[in-house]
């Protein structure tokens, strides 16, 4: 079976300014290599700052890495060009940890959602309204709730309608950086549920970041552990829970102690 996607040493430095005016280089990925197979969920979990969001913004071509292989479906990503990026783009999607910052509050649900058919689609209205329309009640939000604008909506329901403009081009990957850590608990247990049904019925192909062990545990198919700009530690759920090697793994799993860890596959 061919991998959806192989990312082979993986570096991305960037270059800042420190407050005494000199210049420091900082490594925010350092040699990340991984593998996801087509409909697998990758959850990879950290603490704030292991590079968790800037290996996801290289994998939705949205950063160029320092160095490094990016492979989508065997082609190598990261030596496209902008107009080929530009192309492939549309195939990975992201979820973000506020919803708000990605959905526009001058639009309503269903501008939002007609908008990346209309443009990327290249569909007429009249389809793009349906597809939109059904898209919402995929999320489970009503087409009662079409016309409102994204203010109006709760934080549960501003993140079901950022899942679903993700998936309204049909995506071949979808990331989902941190979209539960802002949510309460009974809601994101909601978006944990809908997100593996969607995962069932658009056979989708996932990478899951988060710095919550056990959500990980109860999503990913694999876990992948990132501490310092490195993938430390990487196995099955059952695998990582029970005799964790590396210290950051030690650290996260003592973190869910006292929670309900369900790992998929048990």
């Amino acid at each position: 079976m061919q991998l959806l996607i192989h990312v082979e040493n993986l570096v991305k430095r960037y270059s800042r300014r420190t407050i005494l005016g000199s210049r420091e280089v900082v490594s925010a990925l350092n040699d990340v290599s991984f593998s996801v197979a087509p409909g697998r969920t990758l959850a990879l979990v950290g603490e704030s700052g292991s590079g968790k969001s800037t290996l996801a913004q290289c994998l939705a071509g949205l950063e160029r890495p320092t160095s490094g292989r990016i492979w989508f479906e065997g082609r190598d990503i990261v030596a496209l060009g902008e107009n080929q990026l530009r192309a492939v783009r549309p195939q990975t999607q992201l979820v973000f940890q506020d919803p708000a910052s990605s959905l526009s509050p001058r639009f309503t649900a269903l501008q939002i959602l007609m908008e990346p058919l209309t443009v990327q689609a290249r569909v007429g209205r009249r389809e793009a309204r349906e597809r939109a329309l059904t898209m919402m009640e995929r999320v489970g939000l009503s087409r009662d709730l079409a016309d409102r604008r994204t203010a109006e909506f709760s934080g549960g329901q501003r993140q079901r309608l950022a899942i679903a403009r993700a998936l309204s081009l049909a995506p071949k990957l979808l990331i989902v950086d941190e979209a539960l850590s802002a949510l309460d608990c009974s809601v994101q247990a909601q978006i944990a549920n809908l997100l593996q049904e969607l995962q069932s019925s658009f056979a989708l192909t996932s990478v899951f970041i988060t710095h919550d062990m056990a959500m990980a545990a109860h999503l990913g198919d694999e876990i992948a552990v990132m501490d310092r700009g490195r993938i430390v530690e990487q196995g099955s759920p059952e695998e990582v829970l029970r005799s964790p090697e590396h210290e950051a793994a030690r650290r996260l799993v003592a973190a869910t102690l006292g929670s309900s860890v369900t790992p998929r596959a048990l």
